[in-house]
């Protein structure tokens, strides 16, 4: 009854504050499902250098904005084909804010703004300049753990909605969507775009494991892929009459829709594995 009444007191919940979760070296895959029996191993991966260039626009990604992947895996002894599990109770693609280089004055072409639009970009400009680009799943992602292992072929495969943010932009601003989504085929290979882009490499890293061998974990693990093509930006513009304007001039300044051969994602950081049973084992 007293833990009933302070939970209510404090807005909390007793069973929410001592939940269980994974301990020790296992910590980082609190999001794991080790609860499903068909998961042989749980993944973690930070991402902490690298950029994603679209078009005409390049955003850096530094350990001060790590993007986060996590879940689940198995792979099937007899094809090899690896199937992923998303993440229980967090996101499977961590949504990541990162700064636009610029801000409003580099994402959009005032060219053709006139009158009250105009007088609204240079306010916003004045006191919110900053746009931040994050990173959405815009559909089921793919992973390949074999392809990961030997360094060739599609490793992950990230179908992505870019949302742009600036109260200028409203909350609608995308480049791409569930339906046109910016599809990543992610690789630690060496990569075959189309022209103007030439082929780059990505690495697998650095492999070590903990002292008792039970989490794996590659660092430096590099995947780049530079034979996307990006959709244009779509709904951005908080007045519905300027919309069509806004959205226009972002897709002008930023040079999209942009074809394959004009793109590059590079993402590096570090990887890590273990045992769904050894993740199990350790929840407390």
């Amino acid at each position: 009854m007293a833990a009933a009444v302070m939970a209510g007191v404090f807005g909390v919940s007793v069973s929410s504050a001592s939940a269980a979760a994974p301990t020790g070296d296992f910590v980082n895959f609190k999001y794991c499902p080790y609860t499903n029996v068909a998961v042989d191993s749980c993944m973690y991966s930070r991402v902490t250098s690298g950029s994603f260039t679209l078009g005409n626009a390049s955003v850096p990604i530094t350990s001060a904005t790590p993007i986060v992947f996590q879940g689940g895996f198995t792979v099937d002894p007899d094809t090899f084909v690896t199937t992923l599990y998303p993440a229980v109770g967090a996101d499977t693609l961590v949504k990541q804010p990162i700064k636009v280089p610029g801000g409003l004055i580099g994402l959009v072409d005032t060219g053709g703004f006139s009158g009250l639009l105009i007088s609204l970009f240079n306010a916003a400009v004045a006191s919110v300049n900053d746009v931040y680009a994050t990173a959405e799943l815009a559909g089921t992602p793919k992973f390949d753990y074999i392809n990961f292992v030997v360094g060739s072929g599609t490793t992950l495969e990230l179908p992505l909605r870019i949302h742009l943010e600036n109260p200028f932009l409203g909350s609608n601003c995308y480049i791409g969507s569930t339906s046109t989504p910016v599809v990543l085929k992610l690789t630690d290979g060496t990569t075959a775009p189309p022209l103007p882009n030439t082929p780059i490499s990505g690495d697998v890293g650095t492999i070590t494991q903990n002292p008792g061998g039970s989490v794996t974990t590659s660092d430096g693990a590099k995947l780049v892929d530079n034979a996307f093509s990006v959709p244009a930006a779509s709904n951005c513009g908080y007045l519905l009459p300027d919309m069509l304007v806004i959205t226009t001039a972002v897709n002008l300044k930023e040079g999209l829709p942009a074809a394959a051969g004009k793109n590059t994602a590079i993402m590096q950081g570090q990887v890590s594995n273990a045992t769904r049973s050894d993740v199990q084992a350790s929840v407390q």
